[in-house]
C-alpha cells in the first residue's frame, strides 16, 4: 500500500525523475514549471526543505509499495495564521483510482491533527475536472474564481473540523 511521507533530503533523486516522467501529462492541467525547474533542481529541493524546517510549508509524497516511486505530491504551502494552500500533483499512470481523493483526505486529516490548522485553501483550472471533483469529494467548497497562469480556476475553501471526541460512558 502507498504512503504519504514528509519531504526528505533523500527523495531528491525520486521527485525528480517523477516531475520529469509526468512533465508532459501535467502541462494538460496546469502551466509547465520550465527547463530552468529542471536544471535548478537540487537547489530548489533544498530551498524547500528549508521552508519546510521553518514551518511555513508542509510538504508530502506519497510513495509506492516498492519505496523508491513517487505516485505524488501533496503540499500544504504558506501557512500562517492557521491556514494553508493545499496543492497536489498525482502521476499519470496512478490518476483515475481514487490515489489524489484519498491522499488529500490524508493530508486533511494531518493538516488539522498534526499542524495544527483551521483552513484550507486549494484552486483548480475549470478544465481541470479530476482536480475539481477530489476537492469537492473531500469537503472543498467553490468560494469564487481565480485567474492560474494561462487559464481561469476556481478557488477552494475546506474549514477543518477538530477531530471528533470519542464519547465518555459513566
Amino acid at each position: 500500500m502507498p504512503e504519504l511521507h514528509r519531504l526528505a533530503a533523500g527523495h531528491a533523486d525520486a521527485l525528480l525523475r517523477f516531475e520529469r516522467e509526468n512533465r508532459a501529462y501535467f502541462t494538460r492541467f496546469i502551466s509547465d514549471r520550465g527547463d530552468a525547474y529542471f536544471a535548478e533542481f537540487a537547489a530548489r529541493h533544498a530551498d524547500l526543505l528549508a521552508a519546510q524546517a521553518a514551518g511555513s510549508d508542509h510538504l508530502h509524497l506519497l510513495i509506492d509499495d516498492d519505496g523508491q516511486t513517487v505516485l505524488g505530491r501533496f503540499n500544504l504551502v504558506d501557512v500562517a495564521d492557521g491556514s494553508a494552500e493545499l496543492g497536489y500533483r498525482v502521476a499519470e499512470h496512478a490518476s483515475g483510482r481514487g490515489v489524489a481523493t484519498d491522499t488529500v483526505r490524508q493530508v486533511c486529516d494531518l493538516a488539522r491533527d498534526s499542524y495544527g490548522l483551521r483552513r484550507l485553501f486549494a484552486s483548480a483550472a475549470l478544465d481541470n475536472h479530476g482536480s475539481l471533483t477530489v476537492l469537492r469529494r473531500n469537503g472543498f467548497t467553490p468560494i469564487g474564481e481565480v485567474d492560474l497562469p494561462g487559464r481561469p480556476g476556481l478557488r477552494h475553501i475546506r474549514d477543518l473540523q477538530p477531530a471528533a471526541s470519542p464519547a465518555v460512558t459513566p
